[in-house]
């Protein structure tokens, strides 16, 4: 379905999505009068909306789409059942997918720098963005996360380069392919691949034979980024027609990382290009996996006609992004870490990535089980062995866990017995209000508590530092 470029009144199902949100902010930026609807509304992505004057409704509702609009972008939170899906059928109205509507509106004219792979792929977008935009590029870019201090996730420059994630998850529900398949890569950085999404993909396989087919989407003047560590992602990478550029931390490779200091403000490190020393540089993300998504943007920066100097520039003053290591406040000298981890993987490269940042101190893992892949019991084991360099570990309820199928859901308390049985301390605490009360009561002064889920959580990281403050003040 082809999309006419001229200014049209669309409607995003789903907006408050993290990619539904910033294809809104795009929109608007381009000219568009967007308007959407969501099941929940709520911050971060409302608040950024709210700010670009994007009129948002709560809930589904035939009634939603009687302001008129032209075009509607259909998320895929939504199911060929979602009342304003069926109306916009009933109407005639025409619809696009999140990465249809991207590819059509924005991707066609401009060189589409795409971030893929399991793990690291919205820090090392945000990243790349930060690091374009510092060097004076004026990039687009659309990433799944917030950077701090900007309070966006996107933004449409006047320069050649769109930066965009690119998410293997499915596009809609009548568009079943993954999303980066529209994204027309001309430069790609992949950066990991392991199995997840147990909803959508049936196994492994299935999830290689999509990256597979993103890879294969580069021109052979493209540039293909990849990192060497991960075994997956070097054998995928040796099909693809385009240059290909390898980075790493561990193994042999073209871009070399090594880490010379970290501190709570961040890393000092080298990187080497080659057998020779191509620039040392600052950070102040700290954790092997984030020097690896590091390693992918100096790499593709290079490759983009980006000079060390300008490389450095971006790199030293990233802001972060939101819900990734983001310090939500100090209270009684206890730091509150929110954190966006869910994967067994990406638990145990963010704790150790804590425990190296806060090395000498107490740290909390505070674990609430809320994907579709961690409400099944795929990675019951492998969860176990994530949590090894915490002090202190509390596992959350899991969250709707009847979302899982039956025999097949992944149990709290048996990670808790199996990490008792590691030699970790370690609890299930079901509610939030007594993780709370628990952590607020038996931490102290120079403790890190480190909070993973990928949603609300019960506003959890304001109630602890409510209580922290509280509890200071009694």
């Amino acid at each position: 379905m082809t999309v006419k470029m001229a200014q049209r009144r669309i409607h995003l199902i789903g907006i408050c999505g993290t990619g539904m949100g910033s294809l809104a902010g795009l929109l608007v930026e381009a000219g568009h009068d967007v308007r959407g609807s969501d099941e929940s509304v709520y911050p971060p992505i409302s608040t950024m909306l709210e700010r670009q004057g994007i009129r948002l409704m709560s809930g589904y509702r035939a009634a939603n789409l009687d302001w008129g609009p032209e075009l509607i972008v259909v998320g895929n939170i939504a199911t060929r059942t979602n009342p304003e899906a069926e109306e916009a059928v009933r109407k005639s109205l025409p619809y696009l997918s999140f990465p249809q509507a991207v590819e059509e509106f924005f991707l066609r004219d401009r060189h589409s720098v795409v971030i893929a792979g399991t793990h690291g792929k919205t820090t090392t977008s945000a990243i790349m963005a930060w690091v374009l935009r510092e060097a004076g590029r004026d990039p687009s870019w659309l990433v799944g996360g917030v950077l701090r201090g900007q309070e966006l996730s996107f933004h449409l420059g006047k320069g050649e380069h769109f930066v965009i994630e690119g998410d293997e998850y499915e596009s809609a529900y009548f568009d079943k392919g993954s999303k980066f398949l529209h994204y027309r890569p001309r430069t790609a950085l992949l950066t990991s691949v392991e199995f997840d999404h147990a909803e959508m993909f049936k196994d492994l396989e299935a999830v290689k034979q999509a990256f597979a087919a993103f890879l294969a989407l580069l021109p052979e003047d493209g540039t293909l980024v990849y990192c060497a560590d991960d075994s997956l992602v070097r054998s995928l990478s040796q099909a693809c027609r385009a240059r290909r550029v390898d980075y790493g931390v561990k193994e042999k490779a073209i871009w070399v990382g090594r880490t010379r200091k970290a501190t709570p403000q961040g890393i000092l490190f080298d990187v080497f290009r080659g057998n020779e020393r191509f620039a040392s540089y600052s950070s102040p993300l700290t954790g092997n996996h984030n020097l690896q998504n590091i390693l992918a943007v100096t790499a593709a920066g290079f490759h983009l006609g980006l000079q060390p100097e300008e490389i450095g520039k971006g790199l030293a003053s990233f802001p972060g992004v939101r819900r990734r290591q983001e310090i939500r406040g100090v209270e009684r000298g206890v730091t509150v870490v929110d954190d966006f981890a869910h994967h067994p993987t990406a638990v145990r490269g963010t704790i150790a990535a804590l425990a190296e940042q806060f090395a000498g101190n107490r740290l909390w893992a505070v674990f609430e089980p809320r994907t579709n892949t961690t409400r099944r019991a795929i990675f019951q084991s492998e969860y176990a062995e994530a949590f090894d360099q915490a002090d202190e570990v509390i596992v959350a309820a899991v969250d709707h866990p009847e979302r899982a199928p039956q025999g097949d859901r992944f149990s709290a308390e048996g990670l808790v017995d199996d990490l008792k049985h590691r030699g970790l301390s370690a609890r299930y605490v079901p509610d939030v209000g007594a993780i709370v009360d628990t952590v607020a009561r038996e931490s102290r002064d120079g403790d890190v508590v480190l909070i993973m889920s990928n949603g609300s959580f019960g506003g959890i990281h304001q109630r602890l530092l409510d209580a922290l403050g509280a509890n200071g003040r009694a």
